[in-house]
């Protein structure tokens, strides 16, 4: 049996997420399970290499499949984007060995949020951005950003209260870039918790309107408790950039 390997991007807007469910039809790895099942003639099921939220965009999620068909990757990639919706592209089909898991073996994850800081909102960013018109201290937000740096147990950042598994995760990068009034808050890490990106950018805004100090980042990571940290940033100013092997 082969296996295959996928380079995907998505405009997440419209789709409940990446998971596969079993009361809508409407996620991205069903989107592409459906269609793959009708090229291959056979079922197939898709694993990617994490489930983003609904809303949250991608340029560079990962994902494999196992099929016994016969036909080329190229046929494949053909195939894939002449019947996906506008709104999903197959960037890249290859062909891997078995032991291949775009989970499994993932080893790093990159992340975009970004955030116009304008008093009027940018139209042609609207679906891709968080619209922030009260000034921000980007200054402070970075001295803040270096505290979640390293390795920490992040369950105070984490919408998921009773899951058993461990809650430590390292960002080795946490830098924001600032392009005229776009914010660019650009995360790297071993992985990240359900909601964590979108947690901490709430509490790095939070930080940016002066309501907390950078130097309370670290009493808040000490403490684990979800209800100290700020609140959940909408989900269409994140995208998943890259997942490295």
């Amino acid at each position: 049996m082969r296996n295959i390997r996928m380079l995907i991007q998505y405009e997440g807007t419209r789709y409940q997420g990446w998971q596969r469910q079993e009361t809508s039809d409407n996620t991205i790895q069903g989107k592409l399970e459906k269609l793959l099942s009708q090229m291959c003639e056979e079922p197939i099921e898709v694993t990617g290499s994490g489930r983003t939220d609904a809303g949250v965009h991608a340029k560079g999620q990962v994902a494999n499949f196992h099929t016994n068909s016969d036909l080329s990757t190229k046929e494949m990639l053909a195939y894939c984007n002449r019947y996906l919706p506008e709104d999903i592209a197959v960037l890249e089909l290859t062909e891997v060995s078995e032991r291949f898991h775009s989970r499994l073996n993932a080893r790093e994850k990159c992340y975009c949020y970004q955030v116009v800081n304008s008093e009027v909102q940018d139209v042609f960013r609207r679906k891709y951005a968080l619209w922030v018109p009260e000034k921000l201290d980007v200054e402070a937000m970075r001295k803040a950003a270096a505290y979640f740096c390293g390795e920490h147990d992040f369950r105070g950042f984490t919408s998921n209260k009773r899951t058993k598994k461990s809650t430590v995760r390292r960002i080795d990068e946490l830098v924001i870039d600032q392009k005229d009034n776009l914010l660019l808050f650009r995360f790297r890490g071993n992985g990240f918790l359900y909601h964590m990106v979108r947690v901490i950018m709430g509490t790095l805004l939070e930080v940016g309107r002066g309501e907390r100090s950078p130097e309370s980042m670290e009493a808040l990571l000490k403490s684990g408790k979800r209800e100290l940290a700020g609140p959940l940033v909408p989900a269409k100013g994140l995208t998943l950039m890259e997942v490295h092997y």
